[in-house]
């Protein structure tokens, strides 16, 4: 198997990328096609003396940036490393692409470069986030601000072929975010989009799900919009970052709370690793036709070595294939009932 990445996507590369990918290399069996600038990957690997084994470099000099328009960068950088990376995965030069650049740039380039599945107005960013019982798969986290009610069906349908294939979850449940469980709850679109998702034969849908209920994990797939899933997003890394900071505090007052730490500090490990979103590795572009893989901007190597996991998981379960009929039996339904 052979990953393509971005060796110049992200605040740490590429030398936190590297060596997220020399420890793929060395933990999975996997190949590796770096794609970057190769003075500056040479460079790094000599300075940091990261093992380049398994690691094949393809040479891009240009580099997308954060304040790049999307659009515009993916049409004139035709150099950079992003665009040469997507490239390589379209025409069949690997199996799937991560990269912990601009998420903007990332997403119109595996738009217009791997195209979408049949069905697919708009690809959507699946998150898996960390969930009391177990980690559920958000979708949309960012992409699209607005959806209409035939896009979130899609979404569903996505998700749940994800965390069947992908987290191993049996007739996975899937929910969609509202502001109370009535089916009259909320916007137009959502009411529409309610309606949809219970005629839906092809997933399990469980019904609305209020956002304090979300962070459970109670179910599988939770969908919504790209402006409430990253809102979601966001305020859980917030209170769970924030929530591990009181624990310590509460610890470190005194003797006595330093010695009860003693007794449950391998229980607290256990917490801080089962709510570190380093530990799922990137975000899947949904609806794109080959693995796509968004790391985080911000990806140190343990990071960026779990990306490149997702993006295994992704190849070996064929979860794109699994999706792409499901997406075309959605489209032939709602044609018949056109």
């Amino acid at each position: 198997m052979n990953i393509i990445i971005d060796a110049m996507g992200g605040d740490n590369a590429p030398v936190e990328i590297l060596r997220g990918a020399a420890n793929a290399v060395r933990e999975y069996g996997i190949e590796v096609t770096a794609v970057g600038d190769a003075q500056a990957i040479d460079a790094a690997v000599k300075q940091e003396n990261i093992p380049m084994q398994g690691i094949t470099v393809v040479h891009a000099p240009q580099v997308i940036s954060m304040h790049d328009e999307p659009t515009a960068a993916i049409r004139h950088k035709k150099d950079s490393s992003m665009v040469v990376g997507l490239r390589l995965l379209a025409q069949g030069e690997g199996d799937a692409f991560v990269s912990a650049g601009s998420t903007g740039a990332l997403l119109a380039g595996a738009t217009l470069i791997v195209k979408r599945l049949k069905g697919v107005k708009r690809p959507a960013i699946g998150v898996v986030v960390p969930g009391g019982n177990r980690p559920y798969l958000l979708l949309d986290a960012g992409a699209n601000v607005e959806c209409r009610p035939e896009m979130l069906n899609a979404f569903a349908v996505m998700g749940s072929a994800y965390a069947q294939n992908v987290l191993g979850r049996t007739n996975p449940t899937v929910g969609l975010v509202n502001n109370g469980a009535e089916d009259t709850k909320g916007t137009p679109t959502y009411v529409q989009a309610h309606r949809l998702l219970r005629e839906n034969a092809a997933i399990n849908f469980t019904g609305n799900i209020e956002p304090r209920d979300v962070p459970t994990g109670d179910v599988d797939v939770v969908v919504c919009d790209g402006f409430t899933g990253n809102v979601i997003l966001k305020l859980t890394e917030g209170l769970a970052k924030t929530l591990v900071g009181q624990l310590k505090g509460v610890f470190l007052e005194n003797i006595a709370t330093k010695l009860a730490f003693l007794l449950v500090k391998d229980g607290m490990r256990d917490f801080k690793k089962k709510m570190d979103a380093d530990e799922h590795g990137g975000a899947l572009m949904l609806g794109v036709a080959k693995p796509v893989i968004k790391a985080h901007g911000s990806s140190n190597a343990r990071a960026f070595q779990n990306a490149i996991r997702q993006a295994k998981l992704c190849v070996e379960s064929g979860v794109v294939e699994d999706m792409r009929v499901k997406l075309g039996a959605l489209s032939e339904a709602e044609e018949e009932k056109a």
